[in-house]
């Protein structure tokens, strides 16, 4: 999808929108957590690990395991990740995924299984209403249904998760509706619809850039930072529906500054790269209409059947959202960009499903950069020593700060377990060295009750 740019007015926009929050989500640095090392000589006990660390080291040694890697999710409360392994014959790699640091646990169904599963749902079970994504925490995919699928379209879906077989996805109802969360905000609007501008880019020509997701990107060709105001911005490529949910979006005057941030109305938080995310991980959405939010990711590789078309390749969360919210950024709290906020069910007085797009996968499709991009935490570290050495994975930084060291951020201990720092969103900009030390892993960003959230 090709547009053409129109000379506009300077403009710097942060990304995540403007929301003035409360005193109580004021992000705290991260906490300093131990790391286990163990014994050179003997079996390693798993290592204390940030979130985005786990993500490293589980990316190392999914290619370590090979056939046996059968998915990998974070343990927020213990601060360790988890590796799903399917028994064989060579024990080995297990010894060598625990001496890298990984607590190792033994399941039933490989990935390739696991996805054979999902590919049976896409072809049989395609009903606008539904989502599903593999859980390595019950090592099965976990279907989800909205309120929309009744009769005949849930006795279809239920059908076809019965034949794929005992143990291998279970199946729940949604009390909301799965849509896109277009409208309502003020962040960026285009065409009548209202978004939220997700994270600052570079184009592969060097120009200056935004991502926000692609249904606002097929929306409208021009966005503006005011209701009714002039466009300062045009679309250069859209992916809605399809393998995907992101728009890239070419500021029209090349002189427009585009801090690498996101902008959490009384404080930013600075963005130093993309990462992939992790089951288990802690995440914060900042979008345009609810402002600063936190939850947890609950699955990866997801697929969501909107009314408008199937969506793939999405990271499911209980991160809420509302209308308005749609393009805007997931992080952690050590400026890491995760995803762009797509759609779900619900809101955030009770609560829901949110799917994002990957920001990983979207730079990478549209020829971008963030920050340092060095998308993926701490990348070449972990293949250093591999996972056979004691460091694998993440280097030190394996048993950095854990990604659920800081005290809860907004509301005491009410987000607190570590549900709402964590992970590595938010991509930052060349500025995000703070990354890591300015803002924390794991602490909560407001509580349950919506405490540190503006409406």
């Amino acid at each position: 999808m090709s547009h053409k740019r129109i000379p506009k007015r300077r403009a710097a926009m942060a990304a995540g929108g403007v929301v003035a929050l409360g005193a109580a989500a004021i992000l705290l640095p991260n906490a300093n957590a131990s790391q286990d090392g163990g014994s050179a000589g003997g079996t390693a006990a798993p290592k204390t690990l940030k979130a985005a660390d786990a993500s490293d080291l589980a990316s190392q040694l999914a290619g370590l395991l090979g056939d046996a890697f059968a998915g990998s999710y974070y343990d927020a409360g213990e601060q360790q990740l988890v590796v799903n392994v399917v028994p064989g014959d060579n024990n080995q790699v297990i010894v060598q995924a625990k001496k890298a640091g990984a607590k190792v646990r033994e399941v039933d169904n490989s990935l390739g299984e696991l996805r054979g599963g999902a590919r049976t749902l896409k072809s049989e079970a395609a009903v606008p209403g539904t989502a599903w994504a593999i859980d390595p925490r019950t090592n099965k995919i976990l279907v989800t249904a909205d309120s929309t699928v009744t009769g005949a379209a849930w006795d279809r879906v239920e059908s076809t998760v019965e034949g794929l077989g005992s143990g291998m996805a279970t199946i729940r109802k949604s009390p909301g509706t799965f849509k896109t969360f277009v409208s309502g905000g003020d962040a960026i609007f285009g065409g009548g619809a209202r978004c939220s501008l997700g994270f600052n880019v570079t184009a592969g020509d060097g120009a200056p850039a935004f991502l926000t997701a692609g249904h606002c990107g097929v929306a409208d060709d021009q966005w503006s930072d005011a209701q009714g105001g002039q466009p300062i911005a045009t679309v250069d490529q859209a992916v809605f529906p399809g393998e995907g949910d992101f728009a890239l979006v070419r500021y029209d005057d090349p002189a427009t500054e585009a801090p690498s941030e996101v902008n959490l109305g009384d404080q930013t938080v600075q963005i130093s790269q993309a990462a992939e995310a992790t089951v288990g991980q802690q995440v914060f959405r900042m979008g345009s209409t609810t402002g600063l939010a936190d939850g947890q990711v609950l699955g990866l590789d997801a697929t969501v059947n909107y009314p408008e078309g199937t969506v793939t390749g999405l990271i499911q969360t209980d991160v809420c959202a509302e209308p308005g919210d749609s393009g805007g950024s997931l992080f952690t709290q050590d400026g890491l960009a995760i995803g762009l906020t797509s759609g779900g069910s619900g809101d955030c007085a009770v609560g829901g499903e949110t799917f994002f797009q990957p920001v990983t996968t979207a730079l990478e499709a549209v020829g971008a950069t963030l920050g340092g991009d060095a998308s993926g935490g701490a990348g070449d570290q972990a293949g250093g020593e591999e996972a056979g050495g004691e460091e694998a994975g993440a280097g030190d930084q394996a048993g950095g700060e854990e990604a659920g060291g800081g005290d809860a951020v907004g509301g005491g201990e009410e987000a607190g377990d570590g549900q709402a720092g964590a992970g590595g969103d938010a991509g930052a900009g060349e500025d995000a060295g703070a990354g890591a030390g300015d803002v924390g892993d794991g602490t909560g960003v407001g509580g349950e009750d919506g405490s540190g959230l503006t409406g």
